[in-house]
């Protein structure tokens, strides 16, 4: 049982890394510095829903590091931990209400992800002004947050059906 968890684990950071690198080839420019697509979202939310929050926070860790270390540089890898942090903690508490669906909490790790990297950009920066960016940066994080979590639903429910933890 444990050797499975690890294995699938294993996938989930590989398959993380590898859409995050993914992303980096993909230019996306509305005007906003920070707004991607969020594909490496896709395994963070189908590893929250198959393999426990403790797990999926131990990927997203892992995954922002290797992130950073491989492709960006330390600020890069200060906002996106700062918006990983904030993401996972609001999707958690979004999963335990029970009252959303995968693509609810999707969309609330979207949009805090952006939240939270605001944030640290307020705080490295020291001014409020950064707070402007916030609406443009809150309608990428729903339209990905719905996006992410309509495919998390579809691959979780692929998962459950294939893996057998016990």
């Amino acid at each position: 049982m444990k050797t499975k968890k690890i294995a699938y684990l294993g996938l989930l950071v590989a398959l993380a890394f590898i859409f995050s690198y993914i992303e980096t080839l993909i230019p996306i420019n509305i005007g906003v510095p920070g707004a991607k697509l969020g594909l490496a979202n896709l395994v963070i939310i189908v590893a929250l829903y198959t393999i426990g929050e403790r797990n999926a926070f131990l990927l997203s860790m892992v995954r922002i590091v290797l992130v950073g270390f491989t492709f960006a540089n330390l600020a890069s890898m200060l906002y996106s931990l700062a918006g990983g942090i904030l993401s996972f903690l609001a999707m958690c508490i979004a999963k335990r209400s029970g009252k959303l669906s995968t693509t609810g909490v999707s969309v609330v790790g979207g949009v805090f992800h952006n939240v939270g990297q605001i944030l640290m950009a307020i705080w490295v920066v020291k001014t409020a002004s950064l707070v402007y960016y916030l609406p443009v940066l809150i309608i990428a994080g729903l339209a990905s947050g719905v996006a992410i979590g309509i495919l998390g639903a579809m691959v979780i429910k692929r998962v459950k059906k294939v893996v057998n933890w016990d």
